[in-house]
């Protein structure tokens, strides 16, 4: 056998030194199962635990949204840009290639349309599915204080435990009705909920005051909504403040591909959730990538 010989004298056993310590950012992942917090590894970003998330997922209920009219030319494009898609397996399949680096959260809710009440979700995806279709996470919404509250935590707590005996997260999505304030009370109550009964993320909307608070009382990663559509200084600036108070990313759509600009919005964001530059300066960047474009056509 090759192993006997031929083979230098000495191996590196290195007996005196403690075992190497594999040590990542992203809040509350490490008593997670190896799959689970690879799958995170592949929405966050490794060097900042931060993650830029185009949601793109508004047909399941709304129908042809304004800029998702042709998801195949109109965010197959701006894969390569984000960390993570969130989306449905039925926009996954037909618009989005294969081949895309980004992480997969697909949405795994769904009933009722937009003519409807809204809170009357269910299921509407089975993990074995998300499996067949490699997704990173699945996404649920959770109605606190909504018609159908205990409904939607039942989705949640179905899916976290079909999950963890895959291996895959729950991106949790606190879903503000028209009668809910979003203000910091709510907010912490809705996503505290949503962390106890195991999901591995949770994504809210921005509050102006004390939103550190409720990321603070948050012991998984909190990621935030882009919510209506901003101008985009706005936008940027909403999401600085967001990161400055503590959350892990956010998860913009309409603020994306409402946008005039899509894909420099994109990198304006990006500088701002990941290298930390003030919104001016993103914003700044962003009439740069404008320019420079309007130039080159």
């Amino acid at each position: 056998m090759a192993d006997l010989e031929g083979n230098a004298a000495a191996k590196r056993f290195q007996p005196d030194t403690p075992p190497a310590q594999f040590i990542h950012k992203i809040r509350g992942a490490s008593n997670l199962d190896w799959g689970m917090q690879n799958r995170l590894g592949r929405i966050f970003n490794p060097s900042t635990g931060r993650t830029v998330m185009l949601a793109f997922d508004h047909g399941y209920f709304q129908g042809p949204t304004s800029g998702l009219e042709r998801i195949d030319l109109d965010i197959a494009p701006l894969e390569s840009c984000v960390d993570a898609l969130m989306c449905t397996r039925g926009a996954a399949r037909t618009s989005i290639p294969p081949a895309t680096q980004a992480g997969l959260v697909l949405r795994a809710s769904g009933g009722p349309s937009v003519l409807k009440e809204l809170s009357d979700e269910y299921v509407a995806l089975s993990m074995s599915d998300a499996v067949r279709m490699n997704a990173d996470a699945v996404a649920v919404q959770v109605f606190i204080g909504g018609e159908n509250e205990s409904r939607s935590v039942h989705n949640l707590t179905t899916l976290v435990d079909a999950g963890l005996e895959v291996g895959i997260p729950v991106l949790g999505v606190t879903a503000v009705g028209r009668d809910l304030t979003r203000d910091t009370r709510y907010l912490g109550l809705a996503t505290r909920i949503i962390a106890e009964l195991g999901a591995q993320i949770v994504k809210t909307y921005y509050c102006e005051e004390d939103f550190d608070h409720v990321v603070a009382a948050c012991p998984v990663p909190v990621i935030m909504a882009g919510g209506k559509k901003l101008p985009e200084l706005d936008a940027l600036t909403m999401a600085s403040r967001a990161i400055g108070a503590g959350a892990a990313g956010v998860d913009m759509g309409r603020n994306i591909f409402q946008s005039a600009h899509p894909a420099a919005m994109i990198q304006a964001v990006r500088a701002v959730v990941h290298d930390d530059v003030s919104p001016k300066d993103a914003y700044d960047e962003y009439r740069s990538c404008v320019d420079v474009g309007s130039r080159i056509q």
